[in-house]
């Protein structure tokens, strides 16, 4: 299991999106910390570091660290 952590400015846009585009990234990140490579899809040039979170309502920009074992989200889009 990973541990979440969030770029203050990505917290901030997670807290002010509407409840069921909260819950559906909230519910993302989850399955992330579970599982990030499976959970998500490449961002750019499939590194396995920097992956994307992509929902229906939500994307989402993460950093995986491996070796401490964190998902870090970096950005936050809300997509209406």
């Amino acid at each position: 299991m990973y541990r979440l952590k969030y770029d203050p400015a990505a917290e901030a846009v997670h807290e002010a999106l509407p409840a069921v585009a909260s819950e559906e990234l909230a519910l993302a990140l989850s399955d992330a910390c579970t599982d990030p490579l499976y959970a998500t899809i490449p961002y750019g040039e499939d590194d396995k570091y920097v992956r994307m979170i992509l929902g229906e309502h939500t994307a989402a920009v993460i950093l995986i660290g491996h070796t401490l074992k964190t998902v870090t989200v970096l950005q936050v889009t809300y997509l209406g």
